[in-house]
């Protein structure tokens, strides 16, 4: 789809008259600007038309509406803590692309949290644990997922400690870090004999530290809206993250590069669309003219050729530009890291949006408790 329409074309989409048009612009529905092209005329955003056109399909049903609030569909829940416009994700109104130019994750920390001063993320020793990383990440925010905290901790300040703590819990457990002091991204960097790329480092630790309510965020909260103590939120939000279609779609993605080395770019890509299967970290449901992060990600280092490779014949065969997760694979073969360092960033980075959400979901102090649409048998008497 293109970017803009004409009046006639925004009018046939929608099926109403140029009034009706000028009703949804005057409200803040579609977004308008002048032709560059033709200084008499205006062009109308398709996204803005697009979405207008799906919630019409739904119809006003109770079931329709809450059907389509659950799969990408309209907010559900109040927050101040980001959202997306226009195609940019925000954090609470600064631009969340701007904001990784020069801040930390400490600095987004306190921005996301709304506190008065970045935290510190304290480093801990990992927790001796036999088996896959991710268990001992478990095994490591067990404790802190038990103990009942929630009502000790009455104040922003108290909670903002708690989960400065619970980050640095789950980022040391990820990475072995080696010091206490300095910015996250630099233990990071240190640890994994990456310093001259932490700035890197520090810019992706700011892109993915949240981005309005995934469905880890929600798990989260409503883990948080029950009186579970952050720990357990923290737990909650790792649990939902930690499936294949969110957070470990980098191993997705990291399998389709791999492919496309062994095979060749093109015959794995034309396979894939052949097959009508999807292109993992290509396209983006909230981002239909492009990922705003993975475009600055790839700008700010030189993608290895076979990445870049990749993405050029993707954009050339189907028109989809690149998310967060082909960025984040392609820096993490150009800094050398260490496997699974794309789930470990995108984890630690993440763990600061679930503790920002669980904040405000007590702050809140409601319950979230969806109702069910049942479609089983019918109740016997």
């Amino acid at each position: 789809m293109k970017n803009w329409m004409t009046q006639e074309e925004a009018c046939d989409a929608l099926g109403v008259r140029k009034q009706t048009l000028y009703a949804y612009v005057s409200r803040g529905r579609i977004e308008v600007q002048g032709d560059p092209d033709n200084a008499n005329r205006n062009l109308y955003r398709s996204t803005d038309i697009a979405a207008l056109v799906k919630r019409r399909s739904l119809g006003r049903a109770r079931k329709n509406i809450a059907a389509s609030t659950m799969s990408w569909g309209e907010p559900i829940i109040d927050t101040s803590i980001s959202t997306i416009v226009r195609g940019r994700l925000y954090y609470r109104g600064r631009d969340a692309v701007q904001l990784a130019a020069s801040s930390t994750l400490e600095e987004a920390a306190r921005l996301l949290w709304n506190t008065t001063g970045p935290p510190h993320f304290p480093s801990f020793e990992p927790v001796p644990f036999e088996g896959p990383i991710s268990a001992r990440i478990y095994a490591a925010l067990a404790c802190d997922a038990a103990y009942d905290r929630a009502q000790a901790a009455r104040d922003l300040a108290q909670r903002v400690d708690q989960a400065a703590a619970l980050v640095g819990r789950l980022a040391s457990n990820f990475v072995e870090l080696r010091a206490d002091d300095g910015p996250l991204h630099l233990r990071i960097a240190n640890a994994w004999g990456a310093e001259h790329h932490a700035d890197l480092l520090r810019r992706v630790l700011v892109l993915l530290a949240d981005q309005e309510l995934t469905s880890s965020s929600f798990a989260a909260r409503v883990a948080a809206s029950t009186g579970a103590s952050l720990g357990a939120c923290m737990v909650a939000g790792l649990a939902a993250f930690s499936g294949p279609l969110h957070g470990n779609a980098i191993v997705r993605v990291l399998q389709f590069m791999d492919d496309a080395k062994r095979s060749g770019t093109e015959t794995v890509v034309r396979t894939l669309i052949a097959a009508g299967e999807p292109l993992p970290g290509f396209g983006h449901e909230l981002y239909p003219q492009g990922d705003p992060r993975a475009a600055d990600l790839l700008a700010s280092f030189q993608a290895p050729d076979a990445a870049r490779d990749l993405i050029d014949r993707v954009e050339r065969l189907t028109g989809k530009l690149p998310a967060i997760d082909i960025a984040l694979a392609a820096l993490v073969e150009h800094c050398a890291l260490p496997e699974g360092a794309a789930f470990a960033l995108f984890s630690i980075a993440r763990s600061v949006g679930w503790m920002a959400h669980s904040i405000e979901q007590i702050t809140q102090g409601c319950l979230l408790r969806p109702r069910a649409h049942y479609v089983g048998p019918a109740a016997l008497d």
